[in-house]
């Protein structure tokens, strides 16, 4: 009896739910296993899947390119919330879950508001835990913004998959070089700019100045901006300014900036967003594919999970006795480790 009662505590606790490590793999180029889970407390919205299936299949073709046709999304999951109607085209989880999912949708998380960002504890080169988008930036043309949500999506992937930071950086815009020039904090430097300050702005169009030189710093004043031209040569980089229409690729050796103050330099002793990506497990098993056709499209599943009904059967015979304090017991802590 006390075999078939753990047993039963085996099972219940099996059925706890826990974290669990991400399910994506890379299969000959493909990412499968790939989880995107839209949050119970967002509300029912058709057009909330299909921009995510777009912005997944901008992306597949827009990574396979910037990794030098090494990597493209080839399975992805999106998981529904059991709190939207069910549909026949939705299937049962398997292992997929809320916990693990590589990329959450969900209401925005107040110091970022309705920016994308990925969650990354680890060191350079080191996976993060997961990329959150608001339903507002995926049902909202952010374009100008932003950029598309496909290259947004890869800029993610990029710090969630392998681990490189920003280019860029807020609190520290403008640095001055090795040659005494003051240079946007940006990679690659073949970027061009001007540098300005927004005196006024109305219905879409801005007064501006030249940014004047601070005595005390030797920087520009601090509302100084760095506005990249419109028109681009320059192809890198994903990780500084994915909106910029010419930029299609990582920093290389050859093109980083080792001077910026930004993250990427901080993190990975001034390393090039591309040298990390190429260590990655990933890129050890991924030659290039051949040819010049472009990846398949992204194939994908909807799954909608129902609830789970777990019924545990008590024996009140007198053999029971011994171990039914225990038993009774142990649900206790079941229940509370339920409701932690």
């Amino acid at each position: 009896m006390v075999l078939s009662l753990y047993a039963i505590l085996f099972l219940a606790l099996h059925l706890l739910p826990g974290m669990k490590s991400s399910m994506v793999h890379l299969n000959k180029n493909g990412y499968d296993g790939v989880v995107i889970a839209i949050n119970p407390s967002v509300p029912e919205d058709e057009k909330l899947i299909q921009n995510i299936k777009e912005m997944v299949t901008e992306a597949s073709t827009y990574l396979f390119h910037a990794t030098k046709r090494r990597v493209y999304f080839r399975n992805v999951s999106i998981l529904i919330p059991m709190t939207w109607k069910s549909k026949s085209e939705y299937l049962m989880p398997k292992q997929e879950s809320y916990d693990q999912a590589d990329v959450i949708v969900a209401n925005p998380y107040l110091k970022y508001g309705d920016d994308p960002y990925t969650l990354q504890y680890g060191q350079c080169g080191e996976k993060g835990k997961y990329i959150h988008f608001t339903p507002n930036f995926l049902l909202t043309n952010n374009l100008p913004i932003y950029g598309s949500r496909g290259r947004v999506f890869v800029h993610e992937w990029a710090h969630l998959r392998w681990g490189i930071f920003d280019e860029y950086n807020v609190d520290q815009p403008f640095y001055i070089s090795r040659r005494n020039t003051i240079e946007a904090t940006r990679c690659s430097t073949h970027i061009t700019g001007i540098n300005v300050v927004f005196k006024e702005c109305q219905g879409g169009s801005c007064i501006t100045r030249p940014c004047r030189r601070d005595s005390l710093t030797g920087l520009y004043e601090a509302k100084c901006a760095f506005i990249p031209e419109k028109s681009q040569t320059a192809k890198d980089s994903i990780m500084f300014m994915q909106s910029l229409s010419s930029v299609t690729e990582f920093c290389t050796a050859e093109t980083h900036n080792m001077e910026a103050p930004n993250l990427q330099n901080k993190m990975c002793n001034c390393r090039s967003t591309w040298d990390v990506i190429k260590d990655s497990d990933d890129f050890q098993n991924a030659p290039p594919m051949t040819g010049t056709d472009s990846p398949p499209r992204p194939t994908f599943s909807l799954l909608k999970a129902k609830q789970r009904v777990v019924c545990l059967v008590l024996d009140k015979s007198g053999s029971m006795d011994s171990v039914r304090h225990l038993f009774v017991s142990s649900l206790k802590l079941i229940w509370i480790m339920l409701i932690l």
